[in-house]
């Protein structure tokens, strides 16, 4: 590994070079459960690529890749130097949230277009691991669809990574009577804040 460098060119002590046994952790984690990731060193690191679709362990429904495609969600996890005390910042690509679903709740998807994956900043100790993040993201892209399909008001509280409550909606085809589109109160509507 190199140190990053600052654009005059001084030496930048990035948190991985301080936490080289997290780094060595997060990286055995992710490639083992995630090999489509890949890292990038630049500034305090992120992580890109695409998740699973399905990475659970309970049977992946049957008409899952109807509802939302063969592959699962696009995705960059960055780090920040406050890191690993400070949980990453998972930001979907595809699909990209639309703009007014940043400011709703019910999609957990904060302002800044991160996802919304732990109920409040104290649930993440320092200690976890970023593959439970990765998973609730994985999850995240399950119930965002049933959210565009309009067959769920409210993601869950926990996510589904654990949780087959929504899995009888994945047992059959999206109804064509399901629509993608929110009216305009909904996508004008100003929830609370985001997550």
């Amino acid at each position: 590994m190199t140190a990053a460098h600052t654009p005059d060119d001084r030496t930048l002590t990035t948190w991985w070079m301080c936490e080289p046994r997290r780094l060595h952790r997060d990286h055995e984690e992710i490639t083992a459960q995630f090999p489509d990731l890949s890292w990038n060193e630049t500034g305090a690191g992120s992580w890109e690529g695409r998740l699973p679709h399905w990475p659970f362990e309970r049977p992946e429904p049957e008409h899952l890749t109807t509802w939302i495609g063969d592959e699962g969600l696009l995705l960059r996890m960055e780090y920040s130097q406050a890191y690993p005390m400070v949980a990453p910042r998972l930001i979907p690509v595809d699909p990209l949230p639309e703009p007014y679903e940043w400011t709703q709740t019910r999609w957990h998807v904060n302002g800044d277009a991160s996802l919304c994956l732990l109920r409040e900043d104290a649930l993440w100790t320092g200690r976890d691991s970023v593959a439970d993040l990765l998973l609730k993201a994985a999850g995240w892209r399950v119930e965002y669809a049933l959210m565009k399909h309009r067959v769920i008001e409210q993601m869950t509280d926990n996510g589904i990574v654990d949780d087959d409550r929504f899995d009888h909606f994945l047992s059959r085809p999206p109804s064509p009577h399901d629509s993608t589109e929110h009216s305009h109160h909904e996508r004008n509507g100003q929830e609370n804040s985001a997550c």
